[in-house]
């Protein structure tokens, strides 16, 4: 079993950035693999970006493919989200995810029952 603690949201102007952190404890952290979800309000939650356990194979959604940045550091357990330009579109509560195994085919990836520990989330807003 692992928990997930996740921090670094707040609210900032369109096109600045944030980085979002995810730490996790309990189970080994190396055996997950590990993703970030977010869900604006009233709208269903969405998958936004994907790491291998190696943190050498990373998955986007199109909507932030080449501003966002997902990363991993095994040592300290931590999973981390580099969001940069940042839109009011991006506004949402965003939660990291962990699968114990190997990531699944590209388009599970995104399916929310393939994950099996969820942290509480935090919160980003983006002003226009």
């Amino acid at each position: 079993q692992v928990q997930l603690v996740e921090s670094g949201g707040g609210s900032v102007q369109a096109g600045g950035s944030l980085r979002l952190s995810c730490a996790a404890s309990g189970d080994s952290y190396s055996n997950y693999c590990m993703a970030w979800f977010r869900q604006p309000p009233e709208k269903e939650r969405e998958g936004v970006a994907v790491i291998s356990r190696d943190g050498r194979a990373t998955y986007y959604t199109d909507s932030v493919r080449g501003r966002f940045t997902i990363s991993r550091d095994n040592a300290k357990d931590t999973l981390y989200l580099q969001m940069n330009s940042l839109k009011p579109e991006d506004s949402a509560m965003y939660y990291c995810a962990a699968h114990r195994g190997v990531c699944a085919s590209v388009t599970r990836v995104w399916t929310l029952n393939l994950y099996d520990y969820w942290g509480r989330g935090t919160q980003v807003t983006v002003s226009s």
